[in-house]
């Protein structure tokens, strides 16, 4: 009799101590710029406007997963760092527990240097993308210093995950048209460049950075068995992940490091 008791106080203990996991996830908001709102991975928000926030994206995604006591979801395409302090920022208070954030590409001017390899010369992409590296080590860590601090400021106990960018092109991959190998590896290099900045600064403030590099290595543009959307129409769409570069790229990356 004794051995059943233990064993029923035994189970009703972990019973008790066991959170449940809508507690474990607690109060969740998603800030950042187009990878994050989900641009390229369709099934938009009608409310969203021109943020284009998908229910495909990674944050939406976890959050149907794991149940959330609140999910403000406020992650904006075209989204730059002053973005973020200016209007996002609002979305995180004091009773924030989670926060996931991508945001860098666009004060670094990638969607400009996109449009210059993809249409000029191959000396004009490269000028391109040595003047975005040269902003992102140079001015993109001051900026994003600011927008980290003031998340820490609004919610000094919140877990905060930063998502890193993929790189976008496969070399000697299997595309028969676009940009050649020599602007190709020129994009993927200012890629890591974004991510080594922004993992510096990331570990810095204390956060968590969420490499997605990994996981898309073999699912870059000409790859195959892509991830990512080439030029496309809408033009917004390019170069951005597809649903399922969300769901099998950043989702996996974010829900191990939330």
């Amino acid at each position: 009799m004794s051995a059943v008791l233990a064993f029923l106080l035994a189970v009703l203990g972990l019973g008790l101590l066991a959170p449940s996991a809508q507690a474990q996830t607690g109060r969740y908001v998603a800030l950042g710029d187009s990878y994050s709102a989900g641009v390229g991975a369709g099934s938009y928000d009608g409310a969203s406007g021109n943020c284009k926030r998908s229910t495909k994206a990674y944050p939406a995604l976890w959050a149907a997963a794991h149940a959330p006591s609140s999910f403000a979801f406020v992650a904006c395409s075209g989204a730059k760092t002053g973005d973020v302090l200016n209007g996002q920022i609002s979305a995180v208070n004091s009773s924030t527990t989670l926060v996931s954030i991508s945001i860098g590409g666009n004060d670094a001017g990638f969607a400009d240097v996109m449009t210059t390899c993809v249409l000029q010369s191959e000396n004009s992409c490269l000028n391109a993308v040595a003047n975005a590296r040269a902003f992102a080590d140079n001015q993109l860590p001051g900026l994003l210093d600011q927008v980290y601090a003031a998340i820490k400021s609004r919610a000094p106990g919140a877990h905060v995950v930063v998502m890193g960018y993929s790189r976008l092109y496969k070399i000697g991959g299997s595309c028969w048209f676009g940009i050649g190998d020599t602007k190709r590896r020129a994009l993927n290099g200012a890629a890591d460049e974004l991510d080594t900045v922004i993992a510096k600064r990331t570990a810095d403030a204390g956060f968590t950075f969420g490499d997605v590099r990994p996981p898309f290595t073999g699912h870059e543009v000409c790859s195959g068995s892509a991830w990512l959307h080439s030029t496309t129409l809408p033009v917004d769409e390019s170069y951005h992940p597809t649903a399922t570069g969300q769901a099998q790229g950043y989702l996996p990356v974010f829900a191990a490091a939330a």
